[in-house]
């Protein structure tokens, strides 16, 4: 069991990794909440942004319940295998990790903003795990779209870092890349504590405050 245990915390290769599949796997059509097309283009003059944080049901409910954010989504990226299945994500021999990408309104929300979200929703030092979830698809991740919210996030996770520390907590272990492809998870894990409200969330945060681009 513990030889599972640390298999499943260890990155596979791109080479040993599970060869997937061409075709992406059904999902749901419709956000369950707002009724928005799952797969809508970025309407003009809003932007997107990329969240890892643990489970995803979770993560993806601190993020529709963010007044600014259109439209959330949950799915796998940051890993080698193309079109993934649930399944084949929790074997550990994928790469990814459990994400959510949001499309959000600049104009009501600032991205800092959305970071400050990340940052205190989660444990950013606990490495390939969160809480009792283990495994590499339970890691932190901070994926961006464009120089800017490189820039912001490289910024903030610097700027957080001594907060943790100062709690007790260990290094931060987010990951900071460019937005890689994202693979949308299968229907039912969309929006997945709005359809089951009594489900398991996985989220918790430390109780650090972590106020960016205002002196952190």
């Amino acid at each position: 069991m513990m030889n599972l245990f640390r298999k499943k915390s260890e990155m596979v290769s791109a080479e040993a990794a599970l060869p997937g599949r061409a075709a992406p796997i059904p999902t749901a059509q419709t956000h369950f909440l707002s009724g928005i097309p799952l797969k809508a283009p970025v309407p003009e003059g809003m932007a997107e942004a990329m969240f890892g944080m643990g489970c995803f049901w979770g993560v993806e409910r601190l993020f529709w319940q963010t007044e600014g954010v259109w439209l959330t989504m949950v799915g796998y990226a940051a890993g080698h295998t193309p079109n993934p299945t649930y399944q084949e994500v929790c074997s550990g021999q994928t790469g990814h990790n459990e994400v959510v990408r949001l499309i959000f309104d600049p104009a009501v929300v600032s991205y800092e903003a959305l970071l400050q979200v990340f940052w205190e929703g989660h444990d950013p030092t606990q490495g390939m795990r969160q809480g009792n979830d283990t495994g590499t698809q339970y890691r932190s991740g901070i994926y961006t779209y464009g120089a800017a919210q490189q820039a912001a996030a490289t910024a903030s996770r610097e700027a957080v870092a001594p907060r943790f520390a100062k709690a007790g907590y260990g290094a931060v272990t987010t990951e900071i890349l460019t937005a890689p492809a994202f693979y949308y998870a299968e229907e039912y894990h969309q929006q997945y504590l709005a359809k089951n409200p009594g489900g398991y969330c996985g989220l918790g945060g430390t109780g650090v405050t972590c106020p960016i681009g205002t002196g952190v």
